[in-house]
């Protein structure tokens, strides 16, 4: 079946957005930093939420809804992975989740593994959860990024009684291995530590990159672990507030259990509408013309860096739309995006907020029109032309 790429909105169209990517900078700003895409609703989850607002459906969420049977549903077409519904139990945001999770899986002081470059609210994630954040960072073998697992068991071995995974991997779009990923659960279960992981990027996985949800990466992961997801990144739903953490044991599905009611109350009843819609097979069509558009543009990206900013290193990601370039090269400092928000007005994410290995990187959300990801790379390629001037 020929998939048809998905058309972003006009520049026009999204100005008139009130979300925060159209309103932290100006308008001659172009915003290419905060993970929010530029793409219309699919099609279910608007009529979805249309049908909501002619209702005025708009109290609470049901102690009961078709949520986890959507997702197990969903999960199993795009995946091949079997969830026990009863297993399920949704929350507000991934975020939300990781943290509940986590006061239940250690004590105050006590040390989780997170993996640098790391999304940044990480390092904060760990915090508020009671806990001190143990830095593991990727290896980088020169033509992938990998889950370092001797440094992991150093840790583990140390007393660290977590592992706060991102699969995939966010800022470098990673995907972590089957193998691997068993490898930090016999890891774990050997050194009596739960592992947290984050799937949030799962359903933007490019089709040939492959993805093993952790809890089915092996009999050790179905012991240790906890999976947070959501359909927010995926269907750009972050503001409706729902997310789904998921079990494989009874000793971790009782941990949920053990979670406070407004844990769950707390789920956004738009949300939850609104998921349960996106992980419907009718809008299976989309998300595939959505990664073909992904597809396409980070491509794009490398024929942009290399024809107008060669120094730029770039690996293409296999998950998502969050590009982790590195423009060291530059000799812009170690937080290029901002000189590039300065003087280019293009707005990327700052990499050193990934943690001390970002130094030098930015991150660049392409999950857009290749028209505004053409102009961003366009201005910033500008900017070094008008340095290179100024110092020769």
């Amino acid at each position: 079946m020929t998939v048809t790429p998905l058309r972003a909105l006009t520049l026009a169209e999204l100005r008139e957005r009130s979300s925060e990517k159209w309103r932290e900078y100006p308008d001659d700003v172009l915003p290419l930093f905060v993970a929010e895409t530029d793409f219309p609703l699919a099609p279910a989850v608007q009529a979805a939420l249309e049908r909501a607002v002619r209702l005025g459906d708009t109290g609470y969420v049901a102690s009961r809804t078709p949520l986890p049977d959507a997702y197990v549903a969903f999960a199993q077409r795009r995946f091949g992975w079997r969830v026990d519904p009863a297993r399920i139990r949704t929350t507000v945001d991934v975020s939300m989740g990781i943290v509940e999770i986590l006061r239940r899986v250690i004590a105050p002081g006590e040390r989780v593994i997170v993996t640098p470059p790391i999304y940044p609210p990480f390092f904060e994630l760990v915090t508020e959860a009671g806990g001190v954040v143990e830095r593991v960072p990727l290896r980088d073998d020169g033509s992938s990024w990998q889950l370092d697992l001797d440094g992991i068991e150093r840790a583990l071995a140390g007393g660290a009684r977590a592992v706060l995974l991102c699969n995939p991997h966010n800022p470098t779009g990673s995907v972590p291995s089957a193998s691997s990923l068993d490898g930090v659960a016999r890891l774990a279960e050997k050194y009596g530590a739960a592992v947290v992981s984050d799937e949030i990027h799962a359903p933007l996985v490019q089709p040939d990159a492959g993805f093993t949800p952790f809890l089915a990466s092996g009999e050790a992961a179905t012991r240790v672990g906890y999976a947070v997801t959501s359909a927010s990144k995926a269907f750009n739903l972050a503001g409706l507030k729902c997310a789904l953490m998921i079990t494989a044991s009874d000793a971790t599905t009782a941990v949920l259990r053990s979670l406070p009611i407004e844990v769950v109350w707390r789920t956004g009843q738009f949300g939850l509408l609104g998921s349960v819609a996106a992980f419907a097979e009718e809008s299976d069509r989309w998300l595939d013309s959505l990664l073909a558009t992904l597809d396409e543009n980070r491509r794009l990206l490398a024929d942009l860096l290399s024809t107008h900013l060669p120094e730029a290193r770039y690996r293409m990601p296999d998950a998502g739309y969050l590009a982790w370039v590195d423009l060291t090269g530059l000799g812009w400092g170690p937080n290029p995006a901002k000189q590039i928000l300065r003087q280019a007005r293009v707005a990327l994410h700052f990499g050193p907020a990934f943690g001390a290995e970002g130094a030098g990187h930015v991150r660049i959300n392409i999950g857009t029109s290749p028209e505004i990801l053409t102009e961003a790379v366009e201005r910033i390629a500008r900017v070094r032309a008008a340095v290179d001037a100024a110092q020769g």
